[in-house]
């Protein structure tokens, strides 16, 4: 059997749009004389819905768009994910399934199994979990169809399993010699080494072929990277898709025991973390301009490395004719930033407009004098100035109708090092799930093609610029210190003794995580960012913001 799959970037609820999607490449597979195409979970819809799947008309429109993909599709066999409603009177509404059908028929349904409830994931919301691990005889195989969680619970891999079942287990057992999982997995560093050990041990373990058809695209803050796979029976990579695009890769099951036929449909991915972070930054920030209506984005530039970085993102997502460029200097900007801006947006092409905001912040000054008559000047005036650039962002921002992109890294947001309503101020965050260092690894991977970013802004000590001489390292550990810090922290669960026990100082240590805490009210009204390690801020973090839970108030 000759099996494509289509890794498609759906739009949320723009049915007409996926429809469109999946027809294109169903066609293009049966130019090339598939008798299979194999799609993603919830494709019709998008992933994730959230809570649309709480409107009738949603789902309704769901179906519709499956029943016109069943009379529209002939001389092919289709599988592919959409939202189900459960008959029942009783549990939830819907089911997270997936469907292979042929000719307008409907052959096979299966409904996922394990709904996960972690991080951005919150399925148990939504849907009824299915209670069938079959498997379906199709042109000389017997396929176990499983929808992305029902694939994550093998107990070789996992050493502690949240769900009591193992579907892949199962379907094998009802005599499946070909497993399929359509799925949603999320990028983030780390996970598609995790995917493919995961998918090549169980293939290998089963002694059967298994295809792993994902999403690709960016939907508000959750990217998926696609690289679809398949693994022969001896868990070995036969065919691939390439990552952050869509991609269509065909291979004929029959063959599989050749698998040196198959070398040539290894599409290339990334060869390094900072590659994939960089493509999925790029691919993130163009599918929420492009899907939530605008064509153009505006950045506030420093002549620092973040607004640097963030330019060079916009430019390569969508064009230096959609970007434009502002720099604000004060009393305290540096020669060097004024150059460094002008040669930067040189380099990349965009606009460069400069707009000075010392008349601005000492028209504020004398209106607020009387109030503050009593106080010394300190954070707040520094404030007082990101927050007038916050409001020329947002003026130009309403005036041509581009997206402000807001510029403040992982390290920043997570200690609070930030102005609210001034340089958090944007409609998406771009590299607010990007440690310092991991900004500085960007700079230097975007410059090996060319220098597009002045090597003086990478090489300067960072500073916002706010007072006289000024540095981050004045208020913050350094970078390379804080973001080992943060990672533990935030991303590996560990509490102050742990981090302490790895090294760090103590005091440092204690005063880090009474920031990351401190400052989570910031982080709620902060723009949307694109998740690209294990725990991003945002809705998968989910911490209160009125508490007083301190290690010593056991």
């Amino acid at each position: 059997m000759k099996i494509a799959i289509a890794q498609i970037n759906p739009v949320i609820g723009d049915f007409n749009h996926n429809f469109d999607r999946i027809k294109r490449f169903t066609d293009k597979a049966i130019e090339l004389s598939c008798d299979l195409v194999v799609f993603s979970e919830l494709v019709i819809s998008g992933y994730p819905p959230r809570d649309l799947l709480e409107k009738n008309d949603f789902i309704d429109a769901n179906l519709a768009c499956l029943n016109r993909l069943l009379t529209s599709i002939r001389g092919i066999g289709v599988i592919c994910g959409f939202a189900d409603k459960n008959p029942a009177d009783k549990g939830k509404p819907l089911y997270n399934s997936a469907v292979l059908f042929e000719d307008g028929d409907i052959l096979h349904k299966v409904q996922k199994r394990l709904l996960p409830t972690y991080d951005v994931f919150d399925e148990r919301r939504y849907f009824e979990p299915g209670q069938e691990s079959t498997s379906y005889p199709y042109k000389g195989h017997r396929i176990g169809l499983t929808v992305c969680e029902d694939a994550w619970n093998d107990k070789d891999i996992f050493k502690r399993r949240i769900y009591p079942i193992d579907p892949v287990a199962l379907a094998v057992q009802a005599g499946a010699d070909l497993v399929i999982n359509v799925s949603a997995s999320p990028f983030f560093i780390g996970n598609r080494e995790f995917r493919l050990n995961m998918f090549g041990s169980m293939a290998r373990k089963y002694g059967i072929p298994l295809i792993f058809a994902n999403q690709v695209g960016g939907n508000d803050s959750v990217l998926f990277d696609g690289i679809s796979t398949v693994f022969d029976n001896n868990g070995n990579i036969v065919a691939r898709a390439r990552d952050f695009e869509e991609d269509l890769v065909v291979f004929d099951s029959e063959a599989l025991e050749s698998a040196e036929s198959f070398r040539a449909d290894l599409h290339t991915i990334s060869s390094s973390d900072t590659e994939s972070i960089l493509k999925s930054l790029v691919m993130g920030t163009r599918d929420y301009v492009v899907k939530c209506g605008f064509s153009k984005a505006v950045v506030g530039l420093s002549g620092g490395i973040d607004s640097a970085v963030t330019a060079c993102i916009a430019v390569t997502a969508l064009g230096p004719e959609n970007v434009s460029a502002v720099f604000m200097p004060s009393q305290y900007t540096s020669k060097d930033n004024f150059e460094d801006t002008e040669e930067l947006a040189k380099n990349l092409g965009i606009a460069l407009d400069r707009i000075p905001i010392d008349s601005m912040f000492k028209e504020f000054l004398r209106f607020l004098s009387p109030s503050f008559k009593e106080s010394e000047p300190g954070i707040t005036e520094q404030n007082i100035q990101a927050r007038v650039r916050g409001t020329i962002l947002m003026g130009l921002s309403n005036k041509y109708g581009s997206l402000v992109l807001s510029t403040g890294n992982k390290s920043e947001l997570a200690v609070g090092y930030c102005t609210l309503y001034g340089d958090m101020t944007g409609g998406l965050a771009v590299i607010s799930d990007v440690p310092k260092t991991t900004v500085y690894d960007l700079a230097r991977f975007i410059n090996q093609e060319k220098e597009y970013i002045p090597p003086r802004i990478i090489s300067k000590a960072p500073s916002a610029e706010l007072k006289p001489d000024q540095l981050d390292q004045d208020d913050l550990p350094p970078y390379d210190t804080l973001d080992s810090i943060l990672k533990g922290y935030i991303e590996d669960f560990k509490g102050a003794d742990e981090l302490v026990q790895m090294g760090f100082d103590k005091k440092i240590v204690e005063e880090v995580i009474f920031r990351v805490d401190r400052n989570e009210y910031k982080r709620h009204q902060a723009a949307p960012g694109l998740k690209v390690t294990s725990k991003a801020f945002g809705y998968g973090r989910r911490y209160p913001l009125a508490q007083r839970y301190t290690k010593t108030s056991v």
